[in-house]
């Protein structure tokens, strides 16, 4: 049953399940942390800064390059901030990077417009064409481009997800396969739910909208050796909507034969999940890297 479905009565329900900020005590603190802990990797002499790939004002994004020996150039690791589309930047995502760069891996954080100032539509647009510039131009910056991963929290997770399913990479000339592996944090895989609720206040989704842009319906048909390898994970914390939404996008996915596996992240909340895969120690990371150099 979807909030659509239902009485008015009990639509407070699906609000408080889909409202993160409210799963967890002091939302500030782990925004807090974001920024304390991206602020050093900001002021690296390597990062490059501020690539352009559109016109847009936001439509910019930040290279940490590996320092890799490998003539092929380093696997990479394309990183979509979460925010509930309307929050959020790159410059509190470089929290992600140290690690991964650590071990040999390029790191692309990216940006994009906010709501409610453009529709969701707009923004799966930009992050299209922020991968469609990697995939294109990554190798000037010692990146392998059959080696692209990427990832993202929350509404991060929802944008990653919209990049490893339906059929838009003929309009973006790349190919159906630029994708080799996602990491997808705590996403919103079908969006058909937030049509009643608190989030559409900013979002302004109809039904047709809500359907286009859900990854869940968009899964391509392949099989376990030449299809995208997924990694879904959703906080211990979190609410059962959004443990939902990530287990049922998992399911889906492997029920069209393709490769994706669940990893536990025990102790973890909506937002301390970045953390998480920003610790070279946990399960996460662990296995974000074994996806990423297999």
């Amino acid at each position: 049953m979807t909030p659509t479905s239902i009485p008015n009565a009990i639509h407070s329900y699906y609000d408080r399940q889909y409202n993160a900020r409210a799963s967890v005590q002091d939302v500030g603190l782990a925004l807090a942390q974001y920024r304390e802990q991206s602020a050093p990797v900001l002021a690296w002499p390597q990062r490059v800064a501020n690539q352009r790939y559109g016109q847009g004002s936001t439509e910019l994004l930040d290279i940490y390059p590996a320092e890799v020996p490998d003539p092929r150039g380093a696997p990479v690791f394309v990183f979509i901030h979460g925010g509930y589309w309307r929050a959020l930047s790159k410059e509190d995502s470089a929290c992600v990077v140290p690690a991964l760069h650590a071990a040999g891996v390029t790191v692309v954080v990216l940006d994009y417009d906010l709501m409610p100032a453009v529709s969701i539509d707009h923004i799966v647009d930009q992050v299209r064409k922020a991968t469609a510039w990697v995939f294109h131009h990554i190798a000037e910056f010692g990146g392998d481009p059959q080696r692209i991963h990427v990832s993202g929290s929350s509404a991060g997770g929802h944008l990653a997800g919209m990049l490893v399913t339906g059929h838009w990479h003929a309009d973006y000339g790349v190919p159906q396969d630029v994708v080799k592996g996602a990491v997808l944090l705590s996403g919103l895989f079908d969006l058909q739910p937030l049509t009643a609720l608190l989030p559409n206040t900013w979002m302004q989704m109809d039904e047709a909208c809500a359907m286009r842009n859900s990854p869940r319906f968009a899964i391509p048909p392949g099989d376990a050796r030449q299809g995208c390898h997924i990694l879904v994970c959703c906080g211990e914390y979190e609410s059962s909507e959004f443990k939902r939404q990530s287990s049922d996008f998992l399911a889906a996915w492997k029920a069209r034969c393709l490769p994706g596996d669940w990893v536990d992240t025990p102790g973890t909340n909506h937002f301390d999940i970045v953390l998480t895969l920003a610790d070279a120690d946990s399960a996460l990371f662990q296995a974000s890297l074994g996806l990423l150099l297999k």
